[in-house]
């Protein structure tokens, strides 16, 4: 999970090296923690929020199939 978050927001920054992602597991849940570049943060969370909706969407979609519940926080 955390490389396709990776993938995807590597993808929409302008520095894609300042990417990083941190995936903590639980007993039931995964929490993927994404941390950008202060200037490209209006970039990962989008107008009102919609690119960010966007990645949990797809990341919860491939969580599925893992029977997991994901999370992913945008963290300045």
């Amino acid at each position: 999970m955390s490389e396709l978050v990776k993938m995807i927001a590597a993808s929409l920054v302008d520095d894609p090296e300042s990417v990083e992602v941190k995936e903590v597991e639980g007993a039931q849940s995964i929490i993927i923690e994404l941390k950008v570049a202060p200037d490209d943060m209006g970039k990962v969370i989008g107008k009102q929020g919609r690119i960010a909706k966007a990645i949990r969407t797809v990341v919860k979609a491939a969580a599925t199939k893992e029977n997991k519940r994901v999370v992913v926080e945008i963290i300045q």
